[in-house]
């Protein structure tokens, strides 16, 4: 079957199920596994360079915000045509993380063979490993994907255990810098699972942006710093924008030395099956608690 991915996070899904054989399309961004994707053809190409912007340069390119206007990608019809899919993979939950709905159907619109698309659009932990499912289902694999979901469902449940009876942490998390926007939908559950009480966001929320000040008055115990698209190196560089905010040195996580920087995209941005790691990195994160592998400087770095 002849698949094209137009979300990383559904490339990940694909790779997860064994089927990154039959991918024969992807974004710029699908990164992983990194082996596995980088002889596969790319059908997007970004409307700027992001490296090159700041993040409030990056939020008023695409309409002023982090999660609405449009998007950053562009997609290469003409490619995506010769590729002749048999199946598309989307998403319409967010119109800056990826090639926007819109496009994708006007594209399949003016394609000879119209491919079967399949739009995910997961807001919470469950609704992320139900998608394994979602496409094992429609790729043939179906079997194959319900046990991949139940071992992912299996070591979330062992993060609950290992922090289960432990003082819960109050834990801000900021998925955006300039502005500062709180990370919603499914990553205020991790937080949970991980023995944290999750601030500021709501489990399944399309955030909007948040005053400094809402974050000042919340106290939080830990502020977790996973930028929507930013890997650690990127995230740092920008760390004065939070830093130089009045009565930063005030906030308790501050004074605690527990302000950590994370890798969004790879565990907390994206609705793949590596959110499960992302929890047990926060279990090591809130509680020193080993779920899984040991935790890298890579995955989390610690402030101070």
């Amino acid at each position: 079957m002849r698949i094209v991915s137009l979300l990383p996070a559904a490339t990940n899904i694909v790779a997860d199920l064994g089927l990154v054989a039959d991918l024969v399309g992807r974004t710029h961004e699908c990164d992983w596994p990194p082996a596995a994707v980088a002889s596969v053809p790319v059908v997007t190409r970004a409307e700027f360079d992001a490296d090159a912007l700041s993040s409030r340069e990056i939020s008023q390119s695409v309409g002023g915000s982090a999660h609405s206007g449009s998007s950053l990608y562009t997609l290469d019809t003409e490619a995506l045509a010769a590729l002749a899919p048999e199946v598309l993979l989307t998403q319409d939950l967010c119109q800056v993380c990826a090639v926007s709905y819109e496009s994708v159907t006007r594209a399949v619109r003016v394609m000879d063979t119209g491919p079967r698309v399949l739009s995910l659009e997961p807001k919470t932990l469950d609704d992320v490993l139900d998608c394994l499912v979602t496409v094992g289902d429609l790729l043939g694999v179906r079997e194959r994907a319900e046990r991949r979901r139940a071992d992912l469902r299996g070591r979330l449940a062992e993060v609950r255990r290992r922090t289960q009876g432990r003082p819960r942490p109050r834990v801000v998390a900021v998925e955006w810098l300039d502005p500062l926007w709180p990370a919603g939908h499914w990553v205020p559950e991790q937080i949970t699972a991980a023995g944290g009480e999750p601030l500021l966001a709501e489990p399944g929320e399309h955030t909007e942006p948040m005053t400094w000040e809402a974050v000042r008055e919340a106290r939080p115990d830990v502020v977790l710093v996973l930028p929507c698209g930013f890997p650690p190196e990127r995230t740092l560089t920008e760390l004065d924008l939070l830093t130089s905010l009045p009565g930063w040195d005030e906030l308790p996580a501050v004074q605690a030395g527990t302000v950590w920087v994370l890798d969004g995209p790879a565990y907390f941005n994206r609705p793949g099956p590596r959110v499960v790691r992302g929890a047990e990195v926060l279990a090591h994160v809130l509680h020193g608690v080993r779920a899984g592998d040991p935790v890298t400087e890579a995955e989390a770095r610690r402030l101070g």
